[in-house]
């Protein structure tokens, strides 16, 4: 039998009229332990079913160390119906209660281990699609707060650019890796935009394309990934993690599969992969 928590809702953001970030806090206890990659499962009675709880998995953009609220950036459901849950998420207000069940997910956790027993200490790149991003603000928060030292690259890509909802916190953690170097916190981050022609975006100067577009060679050889970490991606130097759409992930792995590199479901036989990820369409 599934046992619902209740949880107050506490901060509202209204990025844009279908993509919002919201904060939970649990009217019991506190705030649940979970890993950097998971997320969580949220739960409302629909009136239009009867009161019938209508539950959805939201990944989990606050991280570990953050003990004070449960962060998490929404898409509102469209179409080609309005979905059943984000309906609702999108009527919430300040204050208004909301059930959760404990965060789970293993698809995306760090990797911190080598199959020999080694440390991994690969470079690690996140390619997040719209909200995809979530997990990897997530990885981003966690690894600065513990002292990582491994490299780690955030690519976000969206249409609009009022949907880089994490655009802010994560160009202040790059300009904090540039002020104390590398050596002591080695972050970057850069997001791609998919339709640059459209007015709303007159004033990107960035990428331009889908997400996975940063994976691609230039003329010199080098793809913008290459070009912004200055080294060669090779499945020994660096571990990828994607989140999005299945047209996302198999986007990636179009550029990353003739280079050698499997994803956990495919490993080897001595367990080893360089592609970790998780489709949500």
């Amino acid at each position: 039998m599934v046992v619902d928590n209740k949880a107050t809702i506490t901060y509202v953001q209204l990025l844009k009229e279908d993509l919002v970030i919201i904060r939970l806090v649990p009217k019991e206890g506190s705030v649940p332990e979970y890993k950097a990659g998971q997320f969580i499962t949220l739960g409302l009675p629909n009136p239009v079913e009867g009161g019938k709880i209508v539950r959805r998995a939201y990944s989990i953009a606050s991280h570990p160390e953050n003990r004070e609220y449960i962060e998490l950036v929404i898409r509102w459901v469209r179409k080609p119906l309005p979905g059943r849950l984000t309906t609702q998420l999108f009527n919430a207000k300040e204050g208004d209660e909301i059930l959760w069940l404990k965060p789970t997910g293993r698809a995306l956790l760090i990797n911190e281990e080598l199959p020999n027993g080694e440390k991994d200490n690969r470079r690690i790149v996140c390619i997040g699609g719209g909200t995809g991003l979530a997990p990897f603000v997530s990885f981003a928060q966690h690894l600065h707060d513990s002292g990582d030292k491994r490299e780690i690259v955030v690519l976000h890509g969206a249409s609009y650019v009022d949907e880089l909802s994490y655009k802010d916190l994560l160009t202040e953690l790059e300009n904090e890796s540039i002020r104390r170097g590398k050596d002591e916190w080695n972050f970057k981050y850069r997001a791609a935009i998919s339709r640059p022609q459209e007015w709303f975006n007159r004033s990107w100067a960035g990428q331009v394309g889908r997400v996975e577009t940063f994976l691609r060679p230039r003329d010199n050889g080098m793809s913008p990934l290459e070009e912004l970490i200055g080294d060669k991606v090779t499945k020994e130097n660096t571990i990828f993690y994607v989140c999005g759409w299945q047209g996302t992930i198999d986007g990636v792995m179009d550029f990353l599969k003739p280079k050698g590199f499997v994803t956990e479901h495919d490993k080897r036989e001595d367990g080893s992969f360089e592609v970790k990820y998780e489709s949500y369409g």
